[in-house]
């Protein structure tokens, strides 16, 4: 399938059609929070951001700022051609858990030297995730971990008829 065409940026915004392949790392001026089960699991000032073309930004936060207890080892790893072997955490909080649904690069591969002392979470499953006072859309279509705020322009891989993007 060929790229498809970028939606126009409205003020503030940026085309994550800009982004570039290889991905680029930068930090994340706002806080970021996450919830689950009624409860903050993650609050951070210290989070970076992973851009890559197609893609709405994929955040990593410290682990360290991740209540005790938040992230537990689970089954299953994956390979990203860029950022390297990655695992797989159940998250919980509030007697909640969603299993799989955080991972992180314990020994990423270089350039990526930042991610691993940080894990990414899918917002979906969570009960809120923020990004600064915004509470973010996950990822269209349930793969991929990227987090939409309205500081961003699609489309969005995931969305149908996206892999081939």
């Amino acid at each position: 399938m060929r790229r498809p065409r970028p939606d126009t940026p409205g003020p503030g915004q940026e085309s994550v059609w800009d982004y570039p392949r290889p991905p680029r790392v930068e930090p994340v001026p706002e806080r970021v929070t996450i919830r689950l089960g009624g409860e903050v699991i993650a609050d951070t000032t210290d989070a970076v951001r992973v851009l890559e073309t197609s893609h709405p930004p994929v955040y990593y936060l410290p682990i360290e700022d991740f209540v005790d207890g938040a992230l537990v080892d689970a089954p299953g790893s994956s390979f990203c051609e860029f950022k390297g072997a990655a695992r797989y955490l159940d998250v919980r909080g509030g007697g909640t858990s969603a299993p799989g649904a955080a991972w992180n690069y314990p020994q990423p591969s270089p350039g990526f030297a930042v991610l691993a002392d940080r894990v990414a979470v899918y917002a979906g499953p969570m009960d809120a995730c923020t990004v600064g006072d915004e509470v973010v859309t996950p990822q269209p279509g349930g793969f991929y971990g990227g987090w939409v705020t309205s500081t961003v322009a699609g489309p969005f891989k995931g969305i149908p008829g996206s892999m081939g993007w």
